[in-house]
């Protein structure tokens, strides 16, 4: 077994089949199939044997010994990636850095999410034309590629399937999907400038302006007290070019991430180029300028109180006068870590947002902006726990309905996912 690792060593180090030096061992014959490998090895250093002139190649060798050949192999310039791998922690013991090694060996790190769905409505429309039911399957496989110290690739390849119905709801699109790249950037850092480019998917006040894929460069400076911009195209809200709510945006938000009693952000999102003709704005323009602040307060152990205010400039739509701003309240107790069976979380929110206060909303309940309802209002109430290591699963009940608008009937929603990650 000794006698194997070594030749393997050899090899990788390049030893010819003959040997220029000659063998120190008085345990290993001239004849023997490894003289020559052993040979090489004692003269360049890597393997040393015993005090009493013996190899004993017999013998089966300890970790840290085989560390200490791989360590020596390293200095020579072996190309012995895998077995750096292997004996990491003794090597490391040795004081032999292997970092370089491992990362080359492991460049391109693979990720996933599993989320299984079902949700249910007292209305038809919430999600199949002709039921009030959805239930499916979403698949997301994560891609990220080192590319230097401090900058990352990352790809995220996403497929959804529905068990039921084939909708064409007014928040559900409840068909089918290819595997498609919905998440394509670059992400790291310049200075001291944390930088995103490419297709992002991510949210904008908290998800309560927007949350969904962007197309964009994003950049945020400091921890505990930050800058933060972005600017691109939303391209959630564009899946028809032609017809494109909003074709680009921009955003900037200051704030705090202190994790003291009160942390707290302001912003401003706008949103351009409206191909829509209902919107309309005090300032008759098509943009949808959107002006928000938000606290959170650590209220009691595990316990936050959020709350966030928000200012539109969208005031009609058509001939209808809209509520031009809107707020969110919420309130937290603990949360569900999917490293911790068991753990979990409660939550509720209360909502009350003019049509202009969002575009993409993070909420899988109703939200209004259509030729018969603008805005909403409602809450909702959650319950979260981990089941088992990486498996969490998580109920949510709403009641909203439209603020403004001609149906203004309240829509009762059941949304209730087990989210799987590897």
């Amino acid at each position: 077994m000794k006698k194997s690792l070594v030749l393997a060593m050899a090899m990788a180090l390049g030893v010819t089949a003959s040997a220029y030096a000659a063998n120190p061992f008085s345990d290993v014959p001239a004849g023997h199939w490894a003289y020559d490998s052993i040979a090489k090895l004692a003269a360049a250093g890597v393997i040393d044997g015993y005090g009493d002139t013996t190899f004993k190649g017999d013998r089966l060798m300890t970790r840290y010994e085989m560390a200490q050949i791989v360590a020596k192999a390293m200095a020579k310039g072996a190309n012995v990636d895998k077995l750096a791998a292997e004996f990491a922690d003794e090597l490391d013991a040795l004081g032999v850095r292997v970092a370089a090694l491992e990362k080359k060996s492991d460049n391109v790190k693979i990720g996933g999410e599993i989320r299984l769905h079902y949700a249910s409505s007292n209305k038809k429309g919430d999600f199949d034309a002709d039921g009030k039911s959805e239930s499916g399957l979403r698949t997301r496989l994560y891609f990220t590629g080192a590319v230097n110290d401090n900058w990352d690739y990352v790809a995220r390849l996403e497929n959804q399937q529905f068990f039921n119905g084939n909708g064409d709801g007014e928040n559900y699109a409840g068909e089918d999907t290819d595997v498609n790249v919905n998440v394509a950037m670059l992400d790291g850092r310049l200075g001291g400038v944390n930088i995103q480019a490419g297709r992002i998917d991510d949210v904008f006040a908290d998800g309560y302006i927007y949350d969904g894929e962007h197309d964009a460069i994003r950049a945020s400076y400091g921890d505990k007290v930050y800058v933060a911009g972005a600017y691109g195209k939303p391209t959630d809200l564009n899946e028809d070019e032609d017809e494109a709510l909003f074709k680009e945006f921009w955003q900037a938000e200051v704030g705090t991430n202190t994790g003291s009693f009160v942390d707290g952000k302001v912003g401003f999102m706008s949103f351009k180029d409206s191909d829509s003709t209902d919107f309309k704005t005090a300032t008759g323009d098509d943009k949808d300028n959107i002006w928000y602040a938000g606290l959170n307060f650590n209220i009691a152990k595990d316990t936050v109180l959020s709350g966030m205010y928000l200012k539109s400039d969208v005031d009609k739509a058509g001939d209808l006068d809209l509520d031009d701003d809107g707020y969110v309240v919420g309130l937290s107790y603990r949360g569900a870590d999917p490293s911790e069976p068991g753990s979990w979380g409660l939550a509720a929110n209360y909502y009350d947002q003019g049509a202009g206060t969002y575009t993409a909303h993070t909420i899988d309940g109703y939200t209004a902006n259509d030729g018969d309802g603008w805005g909403f209002k409602g809450w909702s109430v959650n319950g979260n726990l981990t089941v088992a290591k990486n498996m969490v699963a998580n109920v949510t009940y709403y009641d909203t309905k439209a603020k403004d608008g001609d149906d203004t009937a309240k829509h009762h929603v059941l949304w209730s996912e087990l989210n799987i990650s590897f």
